[in-house]
């Protein structure tokens, strides 16, 4: 009876340490940093085939391909954006280099200039919410709803004035 009192203890302790073992395996596997390549970049190689001065939107369009963005006025330029992201835990993700490509356009929509950014050269730009409130404040639906019953009168209603 105490030899098969003991085999279950140890059966017991054998799972119980492969239940914690499962359990810090798929802790450390959670823990691990992940990373994220957002948008594209064209290769070097491509943009050496851009000649300014010479070479259009269209051209551009054929050899590098489309862009991720473009500027809001007619002659804007095109911008090619790729951002490496890490996500570690429950951190915020993070933003660890970033490239932009500007291709900038005259007003023929000629190449005029081809200029490439990094993360160093940008900025943080804080977004700021501003929000407008509406002049009836905490008035509830059901009071804007009848709200205005006893505001008519009878003469009102039939146009006698």
């Amino acid at each position: 009876m105490a030899k098969a009192r003991g085999a279950s203890m140890r059966s017991k302790w054998a799972k119980s340490k492969a239940v914690i073992l499962c359990a810090v395996v798929l802790a450390t596997a959670g823990c691990t940093a992940q990373y994220r390549t957002h948008g594209w970049m064209p290769p070097e190689e491509d943009l050496q085939q851009i000649v300014p001065g010479v070479d259009t939107k269209a051209s551009v369009e054929d050899l590098v391909g489309v862009p991720t963005t473009s500027g809001v006025l007619n002659d804007g330029g095109y911008y090619y954006i790729e951002s490496d992201v890490r996500t570690f835990a429950w951190q915020r993700p993070q933003v660890i280099d970033r490239r932009v490509l500007a291709i900038t356009f005259d007003s023929t929509d000629v190449v005029d200039n081809i200029v490439s950014y990094g993360l160093e050269d940008g900025r943080v730009v804080q977004l700021n919410r501003r929000v407008t409130r509406s002049g009836d404040g905490d008035i509830g639906f059901i009071r804007k709803l009848f709200g205005n019953i006893g505001g008519l009168s009878a003469a009102e209603l039939l146009g006698n004035n």
